[in-house]
C-alpha cells in the first residue's frame, strides 16, 4: 500500500486466515516487519489482538483537519 493504510482498513495483504501474505518476503514493509509479537500487541487471542491493534491505529492516526 504505497500511500500507507488508513486506520480501520484491513491491509490488502491479509489472507482470509488473517495472516500476512508478505511475511518473510523482501517486499514486506519495514513498518510491518518491525512489529514483533508481544503481549501489548497480540494479547492472548486473535480477538484481543485485533482490539489492541485498532487502539494502536487510533492513537497513531494523523489528526483530522477541519477546513474553515
Amino acid at each position: 500500500m504505497p500511500q500507507g493504510k488508513p486506520a480501520g482498513v484491513p491491509c490488502v495483504h491479509l489472507t482470509r486466515e488473517m495472516a500476512c501474505a508478505l511475511y518473510g518476503r523482501p517486499e514486506r514493509p519495514a513498518c510491518c516487519a518491525g512489529l514483533k509479537p508481544e503481549p501489548g500487541i497480540c494479547g492472548g487471542s486473535q480477538d484481543e489482538a485485533l482490539r489492541l491493534i485498532a487502539v494502536l491505529e487510533q492513537l497513531t492516526a494523523p489528526p483530522v483537519r477541519v477546513r474553515p
